[in-house]
C-alpha cells in the first residue's frame, strides 16, 4: 500500500477515535458502514483539518479517524484481501464507500456534485 498526503507528525493534539491492530479490520470497516462520512487520516494533518472544516461548512459533521502506520490504514482500507493500493490521506469515505483524499473531495465540491453525494449518503438534508 501506498500512502500519499499528511506525513506523521508529533503534534501533540488528542484524536477522537484511534484504530489499534486490537480493533483490526473489522473496527475500520464497522466505521466507514455505519458513518455517513468518515475522514480518516493522521493525528496533527492540516490536510485532515482542511477536509473536516469543508464538510462542517456544508452542514456535514464527520467523524474522524486516527491511523497510525500504513498497516493500519492497509486492514482499515482493504481488510485481509491484501493487493497493491493507492490511499491518499487523509481518505474521505461517503455512504460507506472512499470518495478519495482532499484533491477529490475539492474536486467534486467545485464541481457542485459534493452536496448530491451528501445528500444521497443520509449526511445531509437540505
Amino acid at each position: 500500500m501506498t500512502l500519499t498526503g499528511c506525513s506523521s507528525s508529533s503534534t501533540p493534539a488528542l484524536p477522537p477515535r484511534r484504530w489499534t491492530r486490537r480493533r483490526g479490520a473489522t473496527a475500520g470497516r464497522r466505521a466507514v458502514a455505519e458513518s455517513p462520512v468518515l475522514v480518516v487520516g493522521r493525528r496533527g494533518c492540516c490536510l485532515s483539518h482542511v477536509v473536516k472544516r469543508l464538510l462542517q461548512g456544508l452542514g456535514v459533521n464527520p467523524a474522524m479517524h486516527e491511523v497510525a502506520d500504513e498497516a493500519e490504514l492497509a486492514m482499515a482500507v482493504t481488510g485481509d484481501a491484501g493487493g497493491e493500493a493507492v490511499v491518499a490521506l487523509p481518505a474521505v469515505f461517503v455512504g460507506g464507500r472512499l470518495l478519495g483524499g482532499l484533491d477529490r473531495l475539492m474536486a467534486v465540491h467545485i464541481s457542485s456534485e459534493l452536496v448530491p453525494i451528501l445528500k444521497d449518503a443520509g449526511a445531509l438534508w437540505l
